[in-house]
């Protein structure tokens, strides 16, 4: 949490700065347009920990660029009190308003399927932590799939099933990820947004990583 908070100040400094006109980076390669024309695009919605890390790691392995499904994302708060609307980033990190810090995935199911993207969520972050992802502790920092349709709702449950079957009950684990109706959603603040794009030295909780 203190290394983060670190990143958090330096980030806080550079605000004058566009985020899309830093040298290194070139947005188009993480945002495109539609790569099907058979299907509609669907939301997906995921919180697990750190979202700067839970975007960064989506899209190293789904680039928009690449045509692999995903076509664009965004990191923001959600699964928060009625009473909390449009919150900040501080507001979040001090736990009041309980919303998670997450990140939704706009993508393409012709080329990457939703039970996909859920295991891949599983795969790169602790789902048997309570409220804390390494040393990021806090309800903001909990894991959750925040579900758009009821199909998705099944679909949540029935990869959770396998990937608590498969990975965990043979650890003596057990999964606590929240499953839940998606609401409403703010975007993040547009520093956190591609954060780890634009700061490659940047904070990044050691969880989110490739766990099988």
């Amino acid at each position: 949490m203190l290394g983060r908070l670190n990143q958090l100040r330096v980030a806080l400094t550079s605000l004058a700065t566009p985020v899309f006109s830093r040298k290194g980076i070139d947005s188009s390669r993480y945002r495109t347009t539609m790569t099907s024309a058979s299907q509609q695009s669907e939301i997906a919605t995921f919180a697990a920990g750190c979202f700067w890390g839970v975007e960064h790691i989506f899209l190293k392995h789904y680039p928009p660029s690449q045509n692999k499904g995903i076509i664009k994302t965004a990191v923001g708060y959600t699964g928060g009190k009625d009473t909390s609307t449009n919150p900040s980033y501080r507001e979040v990190c001090t736990g009041s308003t309980n919303h998670a810090e997450a990140l939704k995935i706009e993508f393409d199911p012709a080329i990457v399927s939703y039970a996909e993207l859920v295991e891949f969520f599983y795969r790169t972050h602790d789902p048997t932590t309570v409220n804390s992802q390494g040393a990021d502790t806090g309800t903001q920092y909990r894991s959750a799939i925040f579900t758009h349709s009821d199909e998705q709702l099944s679909i949540a449950k029935q990869v959770t099933e396998e990937v608590q079957q498969k990975h965990f009950s043979p650890k003596g684990k057990t999964i606590v990820t929240e499953i839940l109706p998606a609401g409403p959603w703010y975007d993040a603040e547009e520093y956190h947004q591609l954060y780890l794009f634009n700061n490659p030295s940047g904070y990044q909780c050691p969880t989110h990583k490739l766990h099988w």
